[in-house]
């Protein structure tokens, strides 16, 4: 259960240690009444947040990939390590898998250190009267404001039904609200409609305290967004608007990630204008984990990192490849001729399993090449919030809202594909019969393997079908998964309903 956890700030560097109802401190903590006594100590207490977000469990791994795995998007291989299997079969998600467990906590793991950090920050304000040091704790307090609100936006996107409107929403279950460390709330699950205007707080909250100055020049202070490893005013808006798609709240998703595309701040990386010999804007961005169009990244150094994204699509062993999945053939073929995306995520290698399959594997997440040289294959920087998102967004929204509005959608789609294709010549023409079908199969090919699928199916409300192809394992290659199939919504961890004095409420796929 997600309770108040004994969380305590250790002597050494304000790090946290984690266990459930600790009747008794560790010798070498400090208790929560006398931890974060100074600005240092806020700011360090950020960090650990940022550093929260390097779990395996989250976008450098479970996060990001099970999604996507649990739907149409890949294959298992015959004879592969069964990692995520049951995740991948469909039918054999249950609530006591350990890599749900693992995502549930991991999100709730972030939301306790950011609920630490905004109880005990009046303290040091008061008795801080520099005014840098003053700004600095609102930075501090609004970027725990956006990690929670990043943090729950996940979690309603994995364990909650699709958001109808505000009428339905207020009768959904929603999840397990937690606004104090230090507090007396019921650990029971609030409405849809509540969890989410929980999230609009506080990224109204954050937007205010992240706010830039109005004299910040893009052109000689960039290097925040060239980073692209801290929170910032527009993470928020990137934020709120895929919030906003979600909420089906057009008008407000159009307003939000206008604010983001109509910025000064990023570019769509080309796929025709290269960096390097050879190496182009996007494929840099995928090679090297810098670019453009990178809205928020979870930053790592080879001393530092979390998962490994593209373990599972090559279990390179600097011999032979293995993957465990493999891109399905629908995918594949979705990209037009003059599709650069083809050349940048997919490359044909044949894999090193006694069948000798060969097919075009996903080197989107081969490796950032800088921990390639030091033999750590395999781990790249999570790309959370990217520009390409952004019009995505838009061009939904432009033809979701009262008033469609094709031509505006079209020419998001048309600004898209003109960064990614060899040459697109015209305009995107966009109709109220082929609309959602072109944004539909644009999400399929940009947001490839980045955790969308899943959502975006339930939101659409639509199912999926699988076919065998090519050496995929036969127990889960032939699939049909209907419309609104209870498992779109993940179970709720069986250990957070069984704990004592338990009022979660379960899902329908805890049936």
């Amino acid at each position: 259960m997600i309770k108040k956890f004994k969380l305590y700030i250790l002597l050494a560097a304000v790090a946290f240690s984690y266990t459930s109802c600790l009747d008794k401190m560790p010798e070498d903590a400090i208790p929560f009444d006398k931890s974060i006594q100074t600005v240092d100590d806020v700011n360090l207490a950020v960090i650990g947040i940022y550093d929260t977000f390097k779990s395996s469990a989250l976008y450098s791994g479970s996060l990001t990939l099970l999604p996507d795995l649990q739907t149409d998007f890949v294959y298992g291989v015959n004879g592969n390590t069964n990692t995520y299997g049951d995740i991948w079969r469909w039918k054999d998600i249950l609530a006591t898998n350990t890599n749900i467990e693992g995502v549930y906590a991991a999100l709730y793991n972030v939301i306790n250190r950011c609920n630490f950090l905004l109880d005990r920050v009046d303290g040091v304000r008061n008795k801080t009267t520099n005014d840098n040091d003053l700004d600095k704790i609102d930075q501090c307090c609004g970027e725990a404001y956006f990690a929670r609100a990043l943090a729950y936006s996940e979690l309603v996107k994995l364990f909650c039904k699709a958001y109808e409107s505000d009428e339905d929403a207020a009768n959904q279950l929603g999840v397990i609200l937690t606004e104090h460390y230090a507090g007396d709330e019921e650990m029971k699950r609030a409405s849809l409609k509540d969890s989410y205007q929980f999230i609009l707080s506080d990224l109204d909250r954050a937007a205010e305290l992240l706010a830039l100055d109005e004299d910040y020049n893009p052109a000689t202070d960039g290097a925040l967004f060239n980073n692209a490893t801290y929170f910032n005013e527009y993470t928020v808006y990137a934020l709120r608007a895929r919030v906003a798609l979600y909420m089906r709240k057009w008008d407000e998703a159009i307003k939000y990630s206008s604010k983001v595309i109509d910025s000064d701040y990023f570019v769509l990386s080309s796929c025709t204008q290269n960096i390097s010999s050879g190496v182009s804007y996007y494929k840099y961005m995928w090679t090297n984990d810098l670019s453009t169009e990178i809205i928020w990244k979870v930053g790592f150094t080879v001393n530092s990192y979390g998962g490994r994204l593209g373990q599972i699509f090559f279990n390179y062993d600097y011999s032979n490849y293995r993957p465990d999945y493999v891109p399905a053939t629908w995918v594949l073929n979705s990209y037009d001729n003059n599709d650069l995306r083809v050349s940048t995520f997919f490359q044909s290698y044949t894999t090193g399993y006694s069948h000798h399959l060969s097919w075009p594997l996903l080197i989107k997440y081969f490796g950032n090449e800088a921990f390639l040289e030091t033999k750590i294959l395999h781990v790249c920087m999570p790309k959370v919030l990217r520009l390409s998102e952004q019009y995505l967004i838009r061009a939904e929204a432009y033809v979701q809202q009262e008033k469609p509005d094709y031509g505006r959608a079209g020419k998001d789609i048309t600004t898209l594909r003109t960064a990614r294709y060899s040459s697109y010549g015209g305009s995107t023409s966009l109709t109220a019969s082929n609309a959602m079908d072109v944004i539909e199969a644009e999400r399929v090919k940009e947001l490839y393997m980045e955790g969308f699928r899943l959502h975006d199916l339930k939101r659409w409300h639509k199912g999926f079908e699988r076919k065998p192809q090519d050496q995929s394992l036969a127990n889960g290659s032939s699939l049909k998964v209907e419309a609104d199939d209870p498992l779109f919504v993940w179970p709720i961890p069986q250990h957070e309903l069984d704990a004592p004095g338990s009022q979660v409420q379960p899902n329908e796929s805890n049936k």
